[in-house]
């Protein structure tokens, strides 16, 4: 692992798969996915345990109601 944390195996199954580039992040490139990834699910990992209490520390708009999150945009 290229990583200073280590990780459980649960973990690096999700930074594995999440390290598999989307299209849109291949076009700009990562010059490290796995660390991408790993930032990326923690982070969300965060959002998900507090989305209250994180909110304003990873700049989350406020909470949306039901209506709000089901809402497809047009032209999706």
């Amino acid at each position: 692992m290229s990583q200073e944390h280590q990780h459980d195996a649960t973990d690096q199954d999700r930074i594995d798969r999440r390290a598999e580039l989307l299209p849109e992040e291949e076009t700009v490139g990562s010059a490290d996915p796995e660390a991408q990834a790993a930032a990326i699910l923690e982070e969300s990992d965060a959002r998900t345990e507090d989305p209250e209490g994180t909110q304003g520390e990873f700049g989350q708009t406020g909470a949306r109601t039901s209506e709000q999150a089901s809402h497809t945009p047009t032209g999706a």
